[in-house]
């Protein structure tokens, strides 16, 4: 079956299995930002933004996504070099496994919230684990990138 998918700002049609989830099709097609950490909807790896919203792909059929817009870190490279700029800055970038999903939900809650609270931006990157770091780091990092570094 074929998919007519806008990826990345870019209309683009994919020869697509019977089940298969949007993060394995991704993956087929050399879309090497989407990882795979757990295969059930519980670590945030896979997130990309669907329509702008984060979802996850690897709980996503490929198909729930005709005619929709996903947006992996290539598709936003100068906001991804700001959230990674701030990352370094704060040394919350560890092994980087979990920095695409999570820079996705970072742009995502940017483009959602005016001002956040410490609060609301746990609460917006819950399901995004990371195996590295003790988060408070990674909430700095998030705060420089929003522009109110401390």
């Amino acid at each position: 079956m074929t998919i007519n998918i806008h990826l990345n700002g870019r209309k683009r049609s994919f020869n697509i299995e019977p089940g298969e989830s949007l993060a394995d099709m991704l993956k087929r097609h050399h879309v090497w930002s989407v990882r795979k950490g757990c295969d059930t909807s519980s670590c945030g790896v896979c997130t990309v933004l669907l329509d702008d919203k984060p979802v996850l792909s690897c709980s996503l059929l490929a198909v729930q996504a005709e005619e929709r817009h996903v947006t992996t870190v290539e598709g936003l490279p100068h906001e991804v070099e700001k959230i990674s700029d701030a990352f370094g800055a704060e040394g919350a970038d560890q092994c980087g496994y979990c920095n695409p999903g999570l820079a996705l939900v970072i742009y995502a809650l940017k483009k959602e919230l005016s001002s956040p609270s410490d609060d609301d931006i746990k609460r917006y990157i819950i399901g995004n684990l990371c195996r590295c770091s003790g988060y408070i780091a990674q909430i700095k990092a998030i705060r420089r990138y929003l522009g109110d570094a401390q």
